[in-house]
């Protein structure tokens, strides 16, 4: 009792209200509104003020105890808020709920919004280019669950898949919260490490029959069939979870988050994260470098912009779907005069995508719903543009449009075209629409000419000529009659105050007039704000079609990029068809070609692959030579075709590609305690791991991590291993600076060699960037180094010990080991007549590949040859 006591008197009723609240929101940051200041306290505070860089203070709280301070004023919420968000916070804003002039002792407060950094509608919190993804994942043994909800979109996607497949949509989605189970946290830490804002949930909110019921309440449906996510039972409870954390962050108006669908994985080419990230198709890999996105994106809406970065991500594998975008986008580059008007209208468009969102919630303020009438009134004369391209995917396009023509013409009616920003600012709403507004209207704005004309009436009716009317805070408006014309008030008059020369009467008609005029501006905006209210309201049943309206322009919007990229930079459309040839003439690399001096032009060079005669192109010549540029221009190619764009090439014959690998450039990840070598390796491994019949593989120096001979081995294997594959023929780009690899050709016939072509000008070399048959003998690395900036002396004694070696070695002996070396011709099955086959393979069963260690591999190739024997 006594502690109880000591607490009590310690605790202001301030503090102790703010400890409550507090008590419930005990991760997030709360932002205690106290009159015009938000206040943070304690722990709270002294986060705030290394974030925000504001002072703190020290506060009393009560006797002999004092609280860490840090605040900011109300009106900078939209300032401050942003910064708290971006740095990880989850932030709780508590307001007062109730007027302080109008209550005795402490105000009531309740926490009005709880912003999270997946989970904001914030405009200064979001970025307007990119979605703002809140990511739920439920872990069960080797099939994981993952949903993404982007709050400020009503965007809502679900799929299953294993670690991989979530860890590439992780990488893909990039979200900006990640929330899961408590009792998952390590493993979360273990599979996908603490890159990711992070939240858990109770163990219980990830159990099925909660999660179901979760979703088919929010959707008002009976089952989730009609969303094809019925059987997605992972999927279901991650997506179920996310419904149950907008409730807990008090996010109750969610009518436009009004479906959900599948990312389905047979549709989209299969990108895994490695090549995403070496690509670059979104991020840049080093500060400073240009992703493709920035050459692509020639959008003109925020929504536009943001569905691109998801058709970057999920390039298509089906071959209609393709060519449909292929053809409007060829109806887009015919017709500029198209092209250009849809561009500029796109431009007065705004983010249609998000203001509906904000009409859902109900946070539209009078400025953005003049933006949705304006963006509304556009829907027509886009819909009458794509309808007269006379291409089926545009004229399907302009079909799903709704001009909204009742909601469009009701905000014309009833909002003024320059409203403010606030609903509680007034002059909002036009004249004519509620007569008790514009009487109140006439009074408040029109005080003066009314009160002359009682003046002059009451004047003439009385016969008083010096009859004025007046104002004082005693008894608010008068009427003055001097002594001389005393007698000739009229017996209604209310005599109010006596003067020396006049005196003052109050009529019934001033009283009201009075009352009308003092509580004339308060009326105004309870009526301006019901109005407003009931627009919002009406508008609320129009948000499903302005949500096709948003999804329809964005996808004009980026088909209309894709054809402003390719007459700006001279692309072709590229031919889509099931084969298993790759054939692209004159190809370039989109992203390099725009960062050249002026006046130099990019040397394109021809790829082609297939499976019966080049599956497998070995690439060599010197670093800077442009073998990594051929490889990623190669993949960018394929991939902008698959995702609907025309591609930098004179022409591209493509044969659907279902995955793409990549292992190109050094990705050391020494913080984590992988060398180099070792991440080479763990890169290499998974694509040899799930490799696919129409997979392309690109594969850049593999092998360097280590020592020469270790390197050479190693890439030898690789390529014998692709080439030889039971299954697959997959097409294949090897760059290397191993020329020792040009033997292959001769054992493997499907195996091509060719090197990007230099030229050599007395000790100088020239880099002619050109690919041409045959291997390079000369990797000029000492050429290189001078190019660099290296010291002479050291090129110089370099070049020395280069010439040195040269001389001192005996290539013939070498040619000859290399023509000695075991021929791996397992595809050939000549194993099979020989009795010591089953022991090979035998042995070969036990091995797992996954695990073994260089060394190993060694012994065991050894054992192996001693089974062999000579054969």
């Amino acid at each position: 009792m006594a502690d109880t006591k000591t607490k009590s008197v310690k605790e202001t009723p301030l503090m102790k209200q703010y400890n409550v609240i507090k008590a419930k929101h005990p991760g997030a940051l709360l932002l205690f509104r106290v009159g015009d200041f938000y206040e943070t306290f304690g722990e709270d505070a002294v986060k705030a003020s290394k974030v925000l860089e504001i002072v703190l203070t020290k506060r009393a709280n009560g006797a002999a105890s004092h609280i860490e301070l840090a605040g900011f004023p109300h009106h900078a919420l939209d300032t401050y808020l942003p910064k708290l968000v971006r740095a990880g916070n989850r932030v709780a804003i508590c307001d007062q709920l109730e007027d302080p002039k109008a209550t005795k002792g402490i105000v009531k407060r309740g926490v009005t919004e709880l912003v999270t950094p997946g989970l904001s509608l914030n405009d200064n919190v979001l970025e307007k280019n990119h979605n703002n993804y809140l990511a739920s994942i439920f872990f069960n043994k080797d099939v994981y669950g993952i949903a993404f909800l982007d709050l400020s979109t009503g965007e809502f996607l679900t799929a299953r898949g294993n670690q991989k497949y979530v860890d590439n949509l992780l990488q893909s989605f990039k979200p900006n919260e990640i929330i899961f189970s408590k009792a998952n946290r390590h493993e979360f830490n273990t599979l996908f490490q603490d890159k990711f804002n992070t939240y858990c949930l109770d163990e219980w909110v990830y159990s099925y029959d909660y999660t179901y019921e979760k979703l088919t309440d929010h959707f008002s449906t009976p089952s989730l069939k009609g969303f094809g996510i019925e059987n997605l039972t992972e999927g279901i409870i991650a997506a179920g979870a996310i419904i149950h954390y907008l409730n807990e962050t008090e996010h109750k108006e969610t009518k436009h988050i009004s479906s959900i669908s599948r990312i389905e994985e047979e549709i989209y080419v299969w990108l895994d994260k490695f090549t995403i990230r070496n690509l670059e198709l979104v991020y840049p890999q080093q500060e400073g470098g240009i992703p493709l996105i920035n050459i692509m994106d020639q959008t003109q809406t925020p929504m536009g912009s943001r569905l691109l970065k998801k058709w970057m991500i999920l390039p298509l594998k089906e071959k209609v779907a393709i060519e449909e975008r292929h053809q409007a986008v060829a109806a887009i580059v015919k017709n500029q005069h198209l092209q250009s008007e849809i561009s500029q209208i796109f431009k007065n468009i705004g983010d249609l995508e998000r203001l509906v969102s904000k009409l859902a919630t109900r946070r539209i303020n009078p400025r953005e719903m003049v933006q949705l009438k304006k963006a509304l009134s556009y829907i027509d004369p886009i819909k009458k543009l794509l309808s007269t391209s006379g291409v089926e995917p545009l004229l399907k396009l302009a079909d799903q449009l709704n001009p909204c023509d009742f909601l469009l013409q009701k905000i014309e009616a009833e909002l003024k075209d320059d409203p403010p920003l606030l609903i509680n600012q007034g002059n909002l709403i036009k004249e004519g629409i509620d007569e008790e507004l514009d009487q109140l209207r006439e009074i408040a704005f029109s005080g003066k000419d009314y009160l002359i004309q009682i003046q002059q009436r009451e004047s003439k009716a009385t016969g008083i000529p010096s009859l004025k009317i007046a104002y004082n805070k005693v008894f608010g408006y008068y009427l003055e009659v001097t002594n001389a014309h005393k007698d000739k008030v009229p017996e209604n008059w209310i005599r109010k105050q006596t003067l020396v020369n006049a005196e003052r009467y109050i009529t019934e008609e001033l009283k009201e007039y009075e009352e009308k005029i003092l509580n004339a501006e308060d009326k105004l905006g309870a009526i301006e704000q019901r109005i407003y209210h009931q627009l919002v309201v009406h508008a609320n049943d129009f948000i499903g079609q302005i949500q096709q309206n948003a999804k329809i322009i964005a996808k004009t919007d980026c088909l209309t990029s894709f054809a402003s990229v390719a007459l700006k930079h001279k692309y072709c459309q590229p031919e889509i068809n099931d084969s298993k040839v790759l054939n692209i003439k004159e190809g370039r690399h989109p992203v390099i070609e725009r960062q050249l001096p002026v006046g130099e032009s990019y040397i394109p060079n021809d790829v082609f692959l297939d499976h019966e005669t080049q599956q497998i192109m070995i690439i060599t010549g010197p670093n800077m030579a442009g073998k990594s540029a051929l490889l990623r221009q190669t993949a960018l190619i394929v991939l902008m075709a698959q995702m609907g764009s025309f591609v930098p090439a004179k022409s591209a014959s493509i044969g659907i590609v279902d995955k793409v690998f990549t292992r190109v450039g050094a990705s050391d990840n020494l913080s984590k305690g992988e060398s180099t070598f070792m991440v080479e390796m763990t890169e290499t491994a998974s694509i040899l791991n799930n490799l696919s019949e129409n997979s392309l593989v690109l594969m850049d120096e593999i092998g360097r991590g280590t020592s020469t001979y270790d390197g050479v081995s190693i890439a030898w294997s690789i390529v014998e291993y692709l080439h030889n594959h039971q299954k697959f023929k997959v097409k294949t780009l090897f760059a290397t600076h191993y020329h020792e690899l040009n033997q292959l050709t001769n054992d493997l016939d499907r195996v091509k060699n060719y090197n990007v072509s230099v030229k050599e000008v007395g000790d100088k070399v020239i880099f002619m960037r050109k690919l041409k048959k045959g291997g390079s003998e000369h990797s000029f690395g000492i050429h290189v180094a001078q190019m660099a900036g290296m010291p002479n002396p050291v090129v110089i004694r370099a070049s020395e010990i280069m010439h040195h070696l040269e001389k001192d070695k005996i290539s013939t002996r070498q040619k000859k080991k290399l023509e000695e070396l075991p021929k791996n011709n397992f595809q050939l099955n000549l194993f099979e007549a020989d009795p010591k086959f089953k022991e090979v393979q035998k042995l070969m069963n036990l091995l797992d590949i996954n695990t073994i260690s260089p060394v190993e591999a060694l012994l065991k190739l050894n054992e192996i040859k001693n089974v062999l024997g000579n054969v």
